[in-house]
């Protein structure tokens, strides 16, 4: 059933998104947006209505509630670092190994792909590990925001991750509602079957490497990277960045701090947020799936976060970096700092709501059924699946709205076989992904450029040009597979092959255009001096 409200359920996401890109104002956009939805939702000022909103996207949503406290916890931990040394410790260390702004880039994707259980955590850790050095490679905070963005959300879904745990469960509920779980493989074994099909998960994670092994950029991104390394200046010199902390807290206390002022901290976050996430799936008898179901990844960030801020202040008194009221002076300010991320992450929510409200996601749907063949349901879905995430910017929300007509869809057109089921899924979960990439008020989105410490629309605009080209690809892998039914694995390399050549194409066009090389990271593969905020 189409939304009530139509076409007009689209103005509001795509409102926020429009002005987001245009004006760079990320909050400003986001809040017309979640107003105008307001508006068309009562028919009168919206004002009430949109403060509903607002207020439930913090206080009705356990899960969110625990973000936001996870986010203001990071904030505190990484101030402490700051304060206590870490920060330069740790990029000590590292440049004495990682001498390139290739190795940077390289390590950052990596990490990404190890750290894999959840796209926040995936985000905050790896972050908050690599930006100093990132700077001193003089790596623009675009790339680094674009190399955290593009390889936690796609990573999560098809990973050990709290991400698999909900997607099979949307299966699973399917299977039940059509009454067919007798006769098709279980939900688990779906998802598993649907990997192959996850082509724009896969694709961007391979995109990402293509960009940092190659060292070729092109859009907004060559001329950030351009920026970076000519002149040192990390971040636009207009650019607000949503994290700050040079400016924000001064300059550390220690001026020769040992690692383990970094590394501790650390290692308390990550082994209380998996251990945090095994005692809460754990029970006699579960599957390592129904564990993954029954954990409570949430709860275990903000233990982990509350852990590292802990480590920090035990630190920073055994050690005598700081007195105790210049360390929790410290921990406010850490939370400051997060305050515009927190800000965003809310009026996200809230946007989201407005969606879910309006029925947007039905609006969009409710013309691909009757008209799909099975030819084109893999790409038919994709860009639907694409569209919707792109609007409502939430992932999860994307598949919640789409699972209950995929997989009736894919049963139907399948004339009641799994076969298509699995596509579909893959499909799906793949438009999904390049939603959560794209949109300006996408969680994970902002949490990217929260983590690299880059200007969030700066941020959007820089990664739309990559994530656009694995959308490409993507799409002509999906049609390909309606067309000669190839298996996935062989498609998945083609696809690979199809990304290096539009890399290689794009790069050499647009820095012919700008005058500028297509390989800016190239010039300077030494040591330099940074200037940036930070």
């Amino acid at each position: 059933m189409a939304s009530d409200f139509g076409a007009l359920s689209l103005v509001p996401p795509l409102l926020a998104i429009v002005l987001a890109v245009t004006t760079r104002r990320a909050m400003l956009s986001l809040f017309i947006g979640v107003w105008v939805g307001g508006i068309i939702y009562s028919g009168s000022l919206g004002v009430a209505q949109m403060f509903d909103w607002i207020i439930s996207s913090i206080g009705e949503s356990t899960f969110n509630a625990k973000i936001l406290v996870f986010t203001l916890l990071i904030g505190a931990g990484i101030a402490l670092i700051w304060r206590l040394g870490g920060a330069f410790a740790i990029t000590r260390f590292a440049t004495q190994r990682i001498d390139s702004h290739r190795r940077a880039g390289i390590t950052t994707w990596l990490l990404g792909l190890l750290w894999n259980f959840d796209d926040y955590a995936n985000n905050a850790i790896v972050g908050s590990s690599m930006k100093d050095i990132a700077d001193e490679m003089k790596m623009s905070r675009e790339k680094l925001a674009y190399i955290l963005d593009s390889t936690a959300a796609p990573m999560a879904t098809i990973g050990l991750s709290s991400w698999v745990a909900f997607e099979i469960g949307l299966i699973h509920t399917q299977y039940e509602e059509l009454g067919i779980q007798g006769e098709t493989p279980t939900a688990a074994t779906t998802f598993l079957q649907s990997i192959p099909f996850n082509m724009y998960a896969i694709l961007a994670l391979a995109m990402v490497g293509i960009i940092v092994i190659t060292q070729r950029d092109f859009g907004e991104m060559l001329t950030a990277e351009n920026r970076a390394q000519t002149t040192g200046n990390v971040i636009r010199e207009e650019a607000q960045p949503l994290q700050s902390i040079k400016k924000d807290l001064g300059e550390p206390a220690l001026d020769d701090a040992p690692l383990r002022m970094f590394l501790l901290p650390v290692f308390a976050l990550v082994t209380v947020v998996i251990g945090g996430a095994v005692i809460t799936g754990y029970a006699p008898g579960r599957t390592p799936i129904e564990m993954f179901d029954n954990t409570d990844v949430a709860g275990a960030l903000v233990w982990g976060s509350f852990a590292m801020v802990a480590t920090g202040i035990v630190l920073s008194q055994v050690h005598g970096a700081m007195s105790l009221d210049e360390t929790m002076e410290t921990v406010l300010n850490g939370f400051g700092t997060m305050l515009p991320a927190v800000s965003i992450l809310v009026l996200a929510w809230s946007i989201g709501s407005v969606a879910s409200a309006l029925e947007t996601g039905a609006y969009v749907t409710a013309y691909a059924e009757g008209v799909v063949s099975p030819l084109l349901l893999p790409v038919v879905i994709f860009l639907i699946s694409a569209f919707i995430s792109l609007a409502i910017g939430t992932s999860w929300g994307t598949m919640s709205i789409m699972t209950p007509i995929v997989i009736p869809m894919a049963w139907s057109i399948g004339g009641e076989s799994s076969q298509l089921i699995a596509i579909a899924v893959g499909a799906m979960f793949s438009g999904a992904i390049f939603g959560d990439n794209c949109s300006p008020i996408s969680d994970t989105t902002v949490l990217a450029s929260t983590f690299s410490g880059s200007d969030h629309i700066d941020h959007v605009r820089t990664q739309m040009y990559y994530a656009g080209t694995v959308l490409i690809a993507t799409a002509a892998m999906y049609l390909l597979y309606g067309l000669t039914n190839v298996n996935p694995l062989v498609l998945l390399p083609v696809g690979v092959v199809v990304l290096v050549a539009l890399v290689y194409a794009f790069s050499e066009w647009d820095a012919n255009r700008k005058n500028i090389s297509s390989k800016p990271a190239a010039k300077r593969q030494s040591k330099p001096d940074v200037t940036s905020d930070d």
